[in-house]
């Protein structure tokens, strides 16, 4: 994964703090999602207006939980640990590819009102993606 991180110039502190922002940013908004996948029945979170969680199989929607849990590990504790802060790159993958599956099923579904908070998601995944793997890449130990 030594492909990821460009060491060529020292990154900006400014870039650093805002990318720590965007990870944070990013890893609350999923502890958001993580509670409503692992923590609420499905009918609770059709109240909430999750009408799709009453209708998918209650395992998928825990997997679901489960994943943006791991992810969110992921873009926190290997930046602030600096034991290989590659993962962070990694984990914004894997939360972007969440949202490359959510948004295609929520627009099959006709249900378009959380398409602004997933495009929300993409654009901090983007950002973590690029801003840790090019422009302020976190070092290891």
């Amino acid at each position: 994964m030594s492909t990821l991180i460009s060491t060529t110039t020292a990154p900006s502190p400014r870039w650093n703090i805002g990318l720590w922002v965007a990870q944070i940013a990013l890893a609350l908004l999923y502890l958001m999602g993580v509670w409503m996948h692992l923590f609420l029945s499905p009918e609770e979170a059709a109240a909430m207006g999750a009408v799709w969680m009453s209708q998918a199989p209650l395992a998928l929607v825990r997997f679901i939980g489960v994943m943006e849990l791991l992810g969110v590990i992921g873009l926190i504790l290997p930046a602030v640990t600096r034991i290989r802060p590659n993962l962070t790159v990694l984990a914004a993958i894997g939360l972007l590819a969440i949202q490359a599956l959510a948004i295609p099923f929520h627009v099959s579904r006709g249900e378009f009102a959380p398409l602004p908070f997933n495009l929300i998601y993409v654009a901090l995944a983007v950002l973590v993606i690029w801003g840790r793997s090019r422009k302020a890449p976190i070092l290891p130990r």
